[in-house]
């Protein structure tokens, strides 16, 4: 079964907690803080496969989940990291973030990977809290949770020569000459349901990947017969065979069902009828009207096409069309050329690239419901990671807070006691007492009774 195109739901691992333990051995007084460090949840990646050509395997398995990290330990030991999900794609999987629609990665080289839900950060023993002020804290950070995400994948087969035409051309049976891929042949249309790539070997070192693509018609692009579900895959190769029935028994205008399909590609992608084209005529052998064919190649040629008479069925012509597909891919790039042909509806594409660090940046806002809302990440993550039902961690957190200026930008926006203050999904109450200073107290996380 070809499949090339599956939705699936990843989910990383949290990040273990942070110990808050001490040393207690016989002789040894004062042993202070010994909580070791959460282990790192684990993440799911993509790698690319060579060996695959579809996304079957998905299709039966959507959800994928990576193992958390392992609790801090006592004498300063380090929790384990969370295992992570190694899920293989073939060659030129595209995967997209559902509920953003941003396009996170193109995967197109055998090897390649991509982490597509990263594993939540660990956290901290009290060992990294002592002050010469506080030196025997009790509390330790929480580990983060790990990201979940809804992805499209979505497969354009990566070839070097893509073969179109209308149904019933000779496409698989040209495919069959030169290759070992044996696609179902027969003489009705839509035999070929699904595309079929070959390796067409033109020396001991030296050969392409040749890709069958189900036929098209007038209308393709709009879901016409087989539709544009297959249109994608030709956007990966980087020159295509175009093949003509020249036997006569269509009823059909050979030149007009070339620029027929010429049409549909241009309005599947402006760029993919831009594409590097061989012209061939097929069926030569069974052809009763060669005068008719002159004028249909001296017509090709003299739209700048390169023509090539052959006869899949009996080989006749098939290699020198083969030779004339390799000197023509040795002048192109070695890159698919789907860059240049997508359309305007393609979402933008995600540049990986370093993170900037929006660890110290944060805003104040207020909701129409009269509640502050604090955004910005580095204070989120301080929040999530804190123990809200210690004492000494929020004592932690509100010293935090009032260092960057949170209660001070509050004050100055009008809050007044008894304002909630969202951080995250965390809700405080804001208190502004003169002797004791303004002060966050701890009321709930979203979900918790009273929220």
């Amino acid at each position: 079964m070809f499949i090339d195109q599956v939705e699936i739901t990843v989910e990383a691992g949290s990040g273990g907690k942070g110990a808050a333990t001490f040393r207690r051995e016989k002789y040894v007084p004062r042993g202070g803080p010994s909580g070791g460090d959460g282990g790192r949840g684990g993440s799911v990646v993509l790698q690319v496969d060579a060996n695959l050509s579809t996304l079957l395997d998905l299709h039966y398995r959507r959800h994928f989940r990576a193992g958390d990290g392992q609790d801090g330990q006592p004498k300063k030991r380090a929790g384990r990291d969370g295992h992570d999900v190694i899920i293989q794609v073939p060659p030129g999987t595209i995967v997209t973030d559902l509920e953003t629609g941003n396009v996170l990665a193109d995967l197109v080289h055998d090897g390649e990977k991509v982490i597509v839900a990263r594993g939540g950060a660990g956290g901290r023993g009290n060992l990294h809290f002592t002050t010469p002020v506080h030196q025997a804290p009790h509390f330790a950070e929480l580990g983060e949770p790990g990201e979940k995400k809804r992805l499209r994948l979505d497969l354009k087969l990566v070839a070097d020569v893509g073969i179109l035409g209308y149904p019933s051309v000779g496409k698989s049976t040209l495919i069959s000459a030169v290759s070992a891929a044996r696609p179902r042949i027969a003489d009705y249309p839509f035999t070929t349901l699904v595309p079929h790539l070959g390796l067409v070997r033109m020396g001991p070192s030296e050969s392409f990947v040749l890709a069958d693509m189900p036929g098209l018609i007038e209308g393709a692009h709009a879901g016409a017969g087989l539709g544009d579900r297959f249109l994608r895959h030709v956007e990966r190769t980087r020159l295509l065979i175009h093949m003509l029935d020249c036997s006569g028994m269509t009823g059909r205008e050979p030149y007009q069902d070339f620029c027929n399909l010429q049409w549909e590609l241009a309005l599947h992608s402006p760029g993919l009828a831009a594409r590097p084209q061989i012209v061939a005529l097929n069926k030569m052998d069974i052809c009763a009207d060669l005068e008719t064919v002159e004028r249909l190649e001296e017509a090709l040629r003299r739209d700048g096409w390169e023509v090539y008479r052959i006869s899949a069925a009996t080989h006749m012509g098939v290699w020198e069309l083969m030779h004339a597909a390799w000197r023509r891919l040795q002048a192109l790039p070695k890159e698919p050329g789907d860059a240049d042909c997508a359309s305007a509806s393609d979402v933008p594409v995600i540049i990986r690239g370093p993170v900037a660090d929006d660890s110290r940046t944060w805003t104040v806002s207020r909701e129409e419901s009269g509640t502050w809302v604090v955004s910005g990440r580095g204070l989120e993550r301080l929040v999530l990671r804190t123990d809200l039902h210690n004492d000494e961690a929020v004592k932690r957190l509100q010293h935090t807070l009032e260092r960057a200026g949170v209660h001070q930008k509050l004050r100055d926006m009008g809050a007044v006691d008894g304002d909630t203050v969202r951080i995250g999904d965390a809700e405080f109450e804001f208190w502004d007492e003169d002797l004791r200073g303004p002060d966050l107290g701890r009321r709930r996380r979203k979900g918790e009774p009273g929220s």
